[in-house]
């Protein structure tokens, strides 16, 4: 019996530690502890078709699962695609200039516990009309990390219904389509955090809020009839910490204020969110006033929502132009948005067609060669040569290391940097 005992109590430490691990170094908010594909099978794209085997529909159709890119360049889809549970969509491995999805949007209804990074997904109306360009009705811990979400036909990021424990951070979401130009609808059934996001070019909705959000140290430029909308004036009640926001006007802002659209159900725990309003080509705005807020109902201390970085608002602003959206290499499309929020007032438009564009739609995204990896785990030979691991066996992907990150994990994070950890392949 005493030995039983030693080996239940290391089951239960590990078992603890698992669930409180990070779905990856830097992960923030309310879906920092999505497990995604950790610990399942590998699956290779291998070309950008809509379908078959080797394409992006067919890694995402199947649960545990983490997907890999040996293929860079455009995925033009005609019908949705489904994601379904426990998976880990790693973009950062494309080669060339990455991964784009073109067509007619992702759903992640009930894609419970996934991880989804550098990756583009623009929908534009080549997608259906009234459909979003990502879009979750049910589900849980999910974190969206660094990507770019673009020309939603009804929402571009959209959020709505039982969903919880859900993180979006450093990610563009940006011309949602007229003639329903809008960024994103949250109102899940738990909690949202939305951090170090740049929405751009909505006509509308940067996000509208109800139920539990935290929006910390976001970038909101040129929007017309709504920046944050506080509820809506809606009879729910809603509860949200805004923190160390930048709203900066565009050409078509006009004198529509950054907060808009509550009432007394929205309680708010607000500090440090700043405007700028006179589209002179400068960054010189100023502290929100609290009656711009108003009416709500004040909170005097954050709410206890998870333990996320804040930084002053003007940080915010520098570190959005830096490395928001897939940015390991910005195309032709976030490069055009990142310009327009350097203009500082000057540029931006919504529109309703991206082949009016000057990139004619999602522009060119060029391919590149995969690094070889001869076992098929998700690891190039040399990676593995240079960690100890061996190349011919793919079974070590899931070793595990002190911190509960899996040897396919640490690799997939060294290629983002997120431990300081470089590799030159």
């Amino acid at each position: 019996m005493n030995k039983i005992v030693p080996f239940v109590l290391a089951f239960l430490v590990t078992s603890l530690t698992y669930a409180q691990q990070l779905a990856f170094p830097g992960a923030e908010g309310f879906g920092r502890f999505a497990t995604g594909g950790r610990g399942g099978t590998v699956y290779k794209v291998t070309n950008l078709d809509d379908s078959g085997p080797g394409s992006f529909r067919d890694a995402v159709s199947e649960p545990n699962r983490t997907v890999v890119f040996e293929v860079g360049g455009i995925i033009r889809i005609q019908s949705r695609i489904i994601v379904r549970e426990n998976i880990t969509i790693a973009g950062q491995t494309a080669p060339g200039d990455g991964i784009t999805i073109y067509g007619n949007g992702l759903s992640y209804t009930e894609a419970n516990n996934t991880i989804t990074r550098y990756i583009r997904v623009r929908m534009g109306k080549v997608g259906d009309k009234g459909k979003d360009a990502v879009a979750i009705a049910t589900g849980h811990d999910m974190i969206f990390d660094h990507v770019s979400i673009t020309w939603g036909r009804d929402g571009t990021f959209d959020l709505n219904g039982d969903v919880k424990e859900v993180t979006l951070q450093h990610s563009i979401i940006g011309q949602g389509l007229q003639t329903h130009s809008t960024g994103g609808l949250i109102q899940p059934s738990g909690g949202v955090s939305i951090l170090n996001c740049l929405w751009i070019n909505n006509h509308t909705r940067n996000p509208k809020v109800k139920g539990t959000n935290q929006y910390v140290n976001n970038v909101v430029y040129n929007w017309a009839v709504a920046g944050y909308i506080q509820g809506g004036g809606s009879a729910r009640l809603s509860h949200a910490n805004v923190i160390g926001n930048y709203f900066i006007a565009g050409p078509e802002t006009g004198d529509t204020p950054p907060f808009n659209r509550s009432n007394e159900n929205f309680h708010l725990y607000a500090r440090d969110n700043w405007y700028d309003g006179n589209v002179n080509g400068q960054l010189d705005g100023k502290v929100v006033e609290k009656t711009v807020y108003e009416p709500v109902t004040w909170m005097e201390a954050p709410f206890d929502y998870p333990e996320v970085t804040i930084k002053p608002a003007l940080t915010a602003y520098q570190e959005v132009m830096e490395g928001v959206g897939a940015s390991l290499r910005r195309d032709e499309v976030d490069e055009f948005l990142i310009k327009d929020l350097a203009s500082l007032g000057k540029t931006g438009r919504t529109i309703s067609d991206e082949m009016n564009l000057p990139m004619k739609g999602p522009g060119k995204v060029k391919g590149g060669k995969a690094p070889k990896d001869r076992d098929g785990d998700g690891m190039p030979d040399r990676y593995e040569k240079q960690q100890g691991l061996d190349p011919k066996d793919d079974s070590d992907r899931n070793r595990t290391d002190k911190y509960g990150y899996t040897a396919l994990e640490n690799y997939l994070n060294t290629l983002v940097n997120d431990r300081q950890i470089t590799f030159n392949e």
